[in-house]
């Protein structure tokens, strides 16, 4: 089932092969990235904050010194999300108020890729507060989907995706607590990675208004939040995710023909369009045809309307850092030391249902690129089917993963129409925590049989 692609450019490995084999400088790598973003992002605005002067003089200085064999990302140009420190530049999620913060230093996953070998070239739009499926803002402006200008990119990592599914980059960082590195990735028909939650550091990942206080020293990751790749294929993304990774990640030689695969395609109080709907099950049909074991349905699953429920609870107690909510309550200790022992009763059940399926496989949200608009995506209505339906309750087939902090990996999968536009279209595919690795493997294997 084919998908829409948008650019025929090398990858993190061809690029990174390219140059360690001496058919390509860095300059040249880097000098061609920009040269890219300046034809491509005119019409496309993923591009919050460019970094072109120091990413050509660093790459003259790669050329001189030369690849080590600890790089593996040597002399390739990338982008990361706005909202991660990068020593020198900007980091204002969005508001006019906070630009005034400049990073004095590299955050975590930034000086590991920096590390091993990248160049940053720049920092991905957002929308204010990583908080909408689109990606606009009074400070950088509004980011269209590479697929149809009139479309969202998805957010929060909305930019990064309109990034690499354009071909600026072929590669970039984002992060994910409601869906904000799976929708981009479903909405721009590229590759997107949520990772086991911790596993990756988002020290450096603050908010600009905590950030610039004197003396102000981040000590923990956020609660669901995650930091997660982009790319346009799966090997990488299996070699983003492994560089970002603070622990070696197990994998295992079991071949999807071998998998007992559970597809979840139903969540109370979330329907799924039939523009999503029709190719997950051409997807899931084409599996069954190669032989994978596939059940429509489980005794195992949780009780998924009340994951939802603490979900909302945890997320927006999160998002709010315990600020009084739009009721004017404001959430006790108590209340949350509630929410942590539903969050662990919640992924023990995944856990005892990964003693009997491999991976599962769900809708990334229900539906496709959506238009525009001026108002959050969660706060407007969205058509499903026809009808309008609450733009909160797709926050669902995010929370399936994010809650039990499970990974998830965003495949493309083909392409549909929704209101009237041909857009791509992913599915996810979750396996038990610290599965990662696999997860990105099997869903690379998915797309082999799913695209022939």
């Amino acid at each position: 089932m084919a998908y829409p692609k948008l650019t025929d450019k090398p990858g993190l490995h061809e690029t990174a092969a390219a140059i360690r084999e001496g058919k390509l400088s860095v300059a040249q790598a880097v000098d061609a990235a920009i040269v890219r973003i300046e034809k491509l992002d005119s019409g496309i605005n993923a591009l919050a904050v460019p970094d072109f002067e120091r990413a050509a003089t660093l790459a003259k200085a790669l050329d001189a010194a030369g690849p080590r064999p600890d790089q593996p990302l040597f002399g390739v140009p990338m982008t990361v999300k706005e909202s991660f420190d990068v020593a020198g530049l900007q980091s204002c999620w969005g508001h006019a108020r906070l630009t005034d913060y400049i990073a004095s230093r590299d955050s975590e996953l930034v000086r590991r890729l920096k590390a091993a070998g990248a160049v940053i070239v720049g920092k991905t739009n957002v929308p204010q507060d990583l908080s909408d499926w689109q990606s606009f803002n009074p400070v950088y402006g509004r980011t269209n989907n590479p697929h149809d200008k009139a479309r969202s990119p998805g957010g929060s990592s909305g930019g990064s995706a309109a990034a690499v599914a354009s071909g600026m980059v072929a590669g970039e960082y984002g992060t994910d607590i409601g869906g904000s590195v799976r929708v981009p990735a479903h909405f721009c028909g590229i590759w997107g990675h949520k990772t086991t939650w911790g596993i990756i550091s988002k020290a450096g990942h603050d908010h600009p208004q905590m950030a610039r206080r004197k003396g102000f020293v981040a000590a923990h990751d956020g609660a669901l939040s995650i930091a997660g790749p982009l790319a346009r294929n799966a090997d990488d993304l299996a070699l983003l995710t492994q560089i970002g990774s603070r622990f070696t990640l197990g994998r295992t030689d079991k071949p999807l023909a071998r998998c007992h695969l559970l597809a979840i395609t139903e969540y109370p109080g979330s329907p799924v369009d039939k523009s999503v709907a029709d190719p997950i099950e051409t997807a899931i049909a084409a599996l069954v045809d190669a032989g994978v074991e596939v059940d429509r349905a489980s005794d195992l699953i949780p009780d998924l309307s009340d994951q939802q429920g603490w979900y909302m609870r945890m997320l927006n107690t999160a998002m709010a850092r315990g600020a009084p909510g739009p009721k004017g309550k404001r959430a006790s200790a108590t209340d949350w030391f509630d929410m942590l022992d539903a969050q662990a009763a919640n992924e023990a059940q995944w856990a005892h249902l990964f003693e009997t399926y491999d991976f599962v496989l769900a809708p990334p949200a229900p539906v496709l690129a959506v238009p525009h608009n001026e108002g959050r995506v969660f706060d407007n209505p969205i058509t499903i089917n026809g009808r309008e339906e609450s733009g909160a309750s797709g926050l669902a087939w995010a929370g399936i993963a994010t809650f039990p902090n499970l990974p998830a990996t965003v495949l493309p999968i083909g392409q549909s129409s929704y209101l009237g536009a041909q857009l791509p279209c992913g599915m996810q595919v979750m396996g038990p925590q610290m599965s990662d690795l696999d997860c990105i493997r099997i869903a690379g294997e998915i797309a082999q049989v799913v695209h022939g």
